[in-house]
């Protein structure tokens, strides 16, 4: 079905590549973070919801089509569809059916509910590349509402400390899940970097109910911000943007935060687990689901997983990519 072509994942037979990580004449992408939606290809496909995120990523002049779930379209002879992943606004796992039976393509996929995109679709096939991007068994999450309940409680200590509270997260898809599970626990407005609003934009005009926001430049210069939460990206740490916070305490929110030692190497003050990511049930419930007999795992701990499965009856193997998952950019998660 693939060819692992220097540019990503071809599909011959169809005339595409998946998530290129390089130049393609038409690339099928299945979300937009940046690992997996790159510049330069001539053409973009993608689930139609993820449509306005790609053009603030690509520009107004570059040819995006956006597909409706579960809607085919034949491309060669191949027929392909986009299914819920879960993982963001937009986010599209990609069905594929041709001479070799039915391939499912991943992308990155969370099977925990989440109010700012549509649920996970298990979709039944033969082949499934999946993500492996907490594919260990340590990696296993809490409910979001305990996670969320704890982050608001760290907040109110801060208030009460007058510190600010500075919430590290992800740009696209974090930031704003955060401000949409927040608003079952307060309507105050939330401080964001000016890197993280037109996502934020994005996700408000597609109809995703999120706390207000506002950002620094909306508050006069000597205001003391002690109390507030404060959502910034990964970049925004050690800079002089920083310094107009005053005091505060700080915390990351993500699946890394799960070992104990990761957290202490990046040194925050906190360390919320809550990820985009399914975590190492998941995937196996998720691999499970899709009745698949052969499975190819990619990005993260993908032998691991691999071996895992080979062990327990299933044809299992590693697909090399140029995915990042969590360990990315301030963009991913």
């Amino acid at each position: 079905m693939f060819i692992e072509a220097p540019d990503g994942l071809f599909c011959a037979d169809g005339g595409f590549h998946v998530d290129p990580w390089g130049v393609a004449p038409r690339a099928i992408v299945t979300h937009a973070h940046g690992d997996h939606a790159r510049p330069g290809s001539a053409a973009y496909l993608c689930a139609e919801p993820s449509v306005p995120l790609l053009r603030r990523r690509f520009g107004p002049d570059v040819v995006i089509e956006g597909l409706p779930y579960g809607r085919p379209l034949v491309l060669g002879n191949k027929t392909i569809s986009f299914h819920p992943a879960g993982h963001m606004l937009g986010s599209a796992q990609l069905r594929i059916e041709g001479r070799e039976g039915v391939w499912v393509v991943s992308g990155d996929y969370k099977r925990a509910p989440d109010p700012t995109c549509a649920g996970f679709e298990s979709v039944r096939c033969d082949t499934f590349i999946t993500e492996s991007t907490f594919g260990l068994p340590i990696y296993r999450w809490d409910p979001t509402a305990v996670v969320i309940r704890a982050l608001r409680s760290w907040w109110e200590e801060n208030r009460a400390r007058g510190l600010a509270s500075v919430v590290f997260c992800y740009t696209i898809g974090k930031a704003q899940r955060l401000l949409a599970e927040l608003t079952n626990h307060t309507d105050s407005a939330v401080l964001v970097h000016g890197m993280m609003a037109p996502a934020i934009e994005v996700y408000r005009d597609a109809g995703v109910a999120m706390l207000r926001t506002e950002t620094l430049v909306d508050r006069p210069r000597g205001r003391s911000l002690a109390g507030e939460l404060v959502l910034a990206p990964l970049s925004a740490r050690g800079t002089p943007w920083m310094r107009r916070l005053g005091e505060f305490s700080d915390a990351f929110v993500s699946g890394l935060m799960r070992v104990r030692g990761v957290r202490r190497q990046r040194a925050y003050d906190r360390g919320f687990v809550l990820s985009d990511h399914a975590d190492w049930p998941a995937l196996l419930a998720t691999i499970a689901e899709t009745g698949a007999t052969r499975v190819l795992a990619t990005h993260g701990h993908a032998e691991p997983l691999a071996r895992h499965l080979r062990e327990h009856g299933l044809d299992a193997g590693v697909m090399r990519t140029a995915w990042e998952g969590e360990a990315g950019s301030d963009e991913n998660a």
